[in-house]
């Protein structure tokens, strides 16, 4: 359920608001190895959460894409 809105928002979100959304992403993923790597994290579980976040980000751009030629 909590998927399915975050896919709803994304897909009602533009080009530009899609990018910015997915540097976001990929700063907060940056930082949580960061922690982890200094052994400050303490929800390991995040990390994947935000990769899968990135690659529906992704996808939603590729579909975008496709969808305007």
């Amino acid at each position: 359920m909590k998927t399915t809105k975050f896919l709803d928002e994304l897909r009602n979100k533009s080009a530009v608001e899609l990018q910015s959304e997915l540097v976001t992403a990929k700063k907060e993923l940056f930082n949580l190895r960061f922690q982890n790597a200094t052994n400050q994290l303490n929800n390991t579980g995040r990390i994947t959460e935000v990769r899968k976040n990135i690659a529906r980000i992704q996808t939603i751009i590729t579909e975008q894409s496709k969808v305007a030629k």
